[in-house]
């Protein structure tokens, strides 16, 4: 198994390696081997809402026409590379922008019914969006995190060109709106801010009456799923009329049916076959595939598809009485890696799906069953490769200042967002709402916010300090650490950060690289981990130690302690070792 594993890091950074560059990024020294090969009439072109799947859409990502708003001139000066941040090298833009206008245009598919209503959906824009088709305003957006969608179908020509244009501001540190390490002026542990559409900006066709989304709840213990469809509101037809039905699918094979009414949920229930239960431990997590249909007077209207998976998170007392956590009945003691999801060509933006999937499958083949999403929100597609390579997620909601009346109203608004439109997700299994004290207030409120709106997952309401005693765990920070949390009865001991240890090539010491302990040389590294880990075996068996997230994946930018540096060209210490390390704490703390 450890020789599969290496074998499969190995083949994984040759496909990195290749350098066949298709564009020069100008005054961007680290291009990864997916920016290279990046073709503009292709770009991320993959169905982006894995959890609600239709037939028929238009991917509007590539090359649309740009400007920073204080260009007085007429008509737009260059073009830029959708989803790509402005400030990133695959933007073909590379430079800071507050304020920005983005242009393009776009043609109606003929197959598209003229019956069907068509809606404009950004992944995300970061940060304020106003959105106008044909010169008429069709919406306004503040949250640079979560999707967004309006109904265009009243301002567009059907067979004619139309013209989309995007004002999007963006005040980075100088506002107080949820940013996470974003900066205009990067250093150490602040990161160059990656504004403007960055994540896939696509059209779909839906029907006068359709599904708006899917709330599932899979329960392991009954084998039961509830299915809730959200409709759209009933277009010229009445409520009665519309019924729905849902059908699960095993790898192809039918194993559950469900009907009802417009007004209700469905239940589903997994009598016949029993139930396969989800977990990071299985050599094939698993999920279940779904399918469910609207009809109106029998007649099916829409069709969309999803997954869903059972498994069930649990804070327990262990046979000493220290609470720990549980997955599917049994103890899994968290060995995790923090990730924050950063890439020197493409910033908030991985280059390429295939990218953003190396990094889940790096970090799972170096024996870590959790990663921690630090002050990021990935798109979807990033948490649909966790949900089918058996990776847990810690998920942050990324960190502002909140410090007036308004600005905490926005971050209530994201942090809802980030519930509402991520919770699909089995993989995810914890929600984070602040990072040692930065922006913290109302904590009570929201904790029982989270609980109301997803009772399936666990809460770590304060990370690493200014502890208020509530949520499902007590985390401590540390660097180099590891740290024990302080005691608590009811809560989980957790330590949400320690490591940060910074291995620098000897070609690039005489560079600005910053990093919490250096360390010459591989060996010394590996010394030093091994160090970590018998601290983390002690605190397991001396005081119910249930977690702990190792500071991290990946270099960024002159911040130079990851397992792996920041082009992914490779790994600074050696896998099968490391592998080998993390699964024995993993065994020593699931026992």
């Amino acid at each position: 198994m450890i020789l599969q594993r290496a074998v499969l890091i190995l083949l994984l950074f040759a496909f990195a390696a290749n350098t066949n560059a298709q564009f020069d990024a100008r005054n961007h020294a680290i291009i990864t081997s997916w920016g290279k090969e990046i073709s503009p009439d292709n770009v991320h072109s993959e169905y982006p809402r894995p959890t609600l799947v239709r037939a028929d859409w238009l991917n509007l990502n590539g090359y649309w026409d740009w400007k920073d708003s204080k260009e007085r001139q007429e008509g737009f000066s260059r073009r830029i590379l959708v989803p790509f941040p402005v400030e990133s090298a695959l933007s073909r833009v590379g430079q800071q922008s507050e304020r920005s206008i983005y242009r393009r245009t776009f043609t109606i598919p003929e197959n598209w019914s003229e019956e069907y209503s068509i809606l404009l959906h950004f992944g995300a824009v970061d940060w304020e969006a106003i959105v106008f088709v044909n010169g008429q305003q069709v919406g306004k957006h503040l949250g640079g995190y979560s999707p967004f969608s309006f109904d265009i179908t009243q301002y567009i020509r059907r067979e004619e060109q139309n013209e989309l244009v995007v004002h999007v501001f963006d005040p980075s540190e100088h506002g107080e709106q949820p940013r996470g390490k974003q900066s205009t002026v990067p250093t150490g542990i602040w990161y160059t801010a990656s504004t403007g559409i960055w994540q896939t900006v696509w059209l779909e066709p839906v029907p006068p009456n359709y599904i708006k989304s899917l709330q599932m709840h899979a329960d392991l213990d009954s084998g039961t799923v509830t299915i809730l469809p959200i409709l759209s509101e009933p277009n010229g037809v009445a409520s009665k009329d519309l019924t729905l039905v849902a059908e699960a699918f095993d790898e192809g094979q039918s194993v559950a049916k469900s009907f009802g009414g417009s007004d209700g949920p469905m239940l589903m229930r997994f009598d016949q076959f029993g139930v396969k239960p989800w977990s990071p431990e299985s050599p094939k997590p698993h999920l279940y595939q779904i399918r469910v249909q609207l009809l109106h007077k029998d007649v099916p209207v829409d069709t969309v598809g999803s997954y869903f998976a059972f498994r069930n998170f649990a804070i327990v007392r262990d046979s000493d009485g220290y609470p720990v956590v549980q997955l599917n009945g049994k103890r899994l003691f968290l060995m995790g890696i923090v990730d924050q999801g950063y890439w020197p060509d493409g910033l908030y933006t991985a280059p390429s799906d295939i990218a953003q999937v190396m990094d889940i499958r790096v970090a799972k083949s170096l024996g870590f069953n959790a990663i921690r999403k630090y002050q990021k929100i990935e798109p979807e597609r990033w948490y649909f490769w966790c949900d089918q390579w058996g990776m847990l997620v810690w998920q942050d909601m990324p960190g502002g200042d909140n410090r007036s009346a308004k600005a905490q109203q926005q971050f209530h608004a994201e942090l809802q967002r980030m519930i509402q439109s991520r919770q699909y997700h089995p993989s995810i299994m914890a929600w984070t709402i602040f990072n040692e004290g930065a922006g913290q207030h109302n904590v009570a409120d929201y904790v029982e916010m989270l609980y109301d709106i997803d009772p399936s997952r666990l809460v770590n309401a304060t990370s690493g300090w200014t502890d208020t005693g509530l949520g499902d765990f007590s985390v401590s920070h540390r660097f180099p650490g590891p740290e024990m949390p302080a005691s608590d009865a009811n809560r989980a001991a957790v330590i949400g950060l320690f490591g940060g240890v910074k291995l620098v090539p000897v070609e690039e010491r005489t560079q600005n690289t910053w990093g919490y302990r250096d360390v010459p040389h591989s060996d010394s590294f590996v010394e030093r981990y091994e160090q970590m880990h018998g601290e983390l075996r002690r605190l397991i068996r001396t005081q119910g130690l249930a977690g702990a997230f190792f500071h991290q994946l990946t270099d960024i930018e002159s911040e130079r302690n990851g397992l792996m540096f920041y082009d992914r060209r490779g790994l600074k210490v050696p896998a099968e070792t490391l592998e080998q390390i993390n699964k024995e704490t993993i065994r020593i703390g699931s026992e």
